[in-house]
This record gives structure tokens, C-alpha cells and sequence, in this order.
């Protein structure tokens, strides 16, 4: 199927809105929200039908990757650092995924990865270009 790849390939951040908002919602340290913002996160995403592997690449050596299957619970990390189960669901071309305190989309649009989290109304929005 044509929209089966969609998300395979690395994206660099490129801008977000409502971050320090949405940190201070999800309760966020501060030296983390220090750390995350404006940061130039490189994310990498390989796509196998609906297996999934998602790395985030962090200036300074940090990883974190995250492994799952649409529609099949996965453990997963936070933004954090938290460990939790959820289950990630693809809708509407995008993936859907509840974390403990927000509510996480991910689409592929216009060729960006465009990223939303909802925590008690404050809307994040992270988008990265793609790169590779």
C-alpha cells in the first residue's frame, strides 16, 4: 500500500508552539524544559508495514527509542523519561498513542513530521523536516 512507508526517515526539529506551556502542564523539571527547548532533535523513524522504531537523537549523545506495533500494547518512554504501556493506534494516516499525562499524535504532512500533544486543553505542537 502506498501510504505504508510514510513515515520512514530521519526529521530535524524545526519549530514548536505552546512548548513551556505544555512542560509545565505535564510536569516537566525545570532543567529538563531548559534542556528541550528550541532543541534540535533529530528523529528517526523506521516503518515496517506497522512495526515501528522511533529514536529521538538528542544534542549531546542522548537517545531514546521507543518500539511498537499498531494496535499492540508496547512499553514505551516518556518525554521525561517515564516508562508506561500504551497502545498506539494509526487513524486517519496518523498514529495515535495516550500517554499517562497527554494525549500524542504523529503525522506526515506536506513531507514534515508533525507532532501533537495535548495535556488538559494546551495544545503542543512540534514539527521537524525531513532530512534523510
Amino acid at each position: 500500500p502506498k501510504g505504508n512507508m510514510a513515515f520512514t526517515g530521519k526529521y530535524e526539529f524545526e519549530g514548536d508552539e505552546n512548548y513551556d506551556e505544555f512542560v509545565k502542564k505535564i510536569g516537566l523539571p525545570s532543567e529538563k524544559i531548559e534542556m528541550g527547548r528550541n532543541c534540535k532533535i533529530v528523529t528517526e523513524v523506521v516503518q515496517n508495514g506497522n512495526d515501528f522504531t522511533w529514536t529521538q537523537h538528542f544534542p549531546g549523545g542522548r537517545t531514546t527509542t521507543n518500539k511498537f506495533t499498531v494496535g499492540n500494547e508496547a512499553e514505551m518512554e516518556t518525554m521525561g523519561g517515564k516508562k508506561f504501556k500504551a497502545t498506539v493506534k494509526m487513524e486517519d494516516g496518523k498514529l495515535v498513542a495516550e500517554f499517562p499525562n497527554y494525549h500524542h499524535t504523529a503525522e506526515i504532512s506536506g513531507g514534515k513530521l508533525v507532532e501533537i500533544s495535548t495535556s488538559s486543553g494546551v495544545v503542543y505542537k512540534r514539527t521537524s523536516k525531513k532530512i534523510a
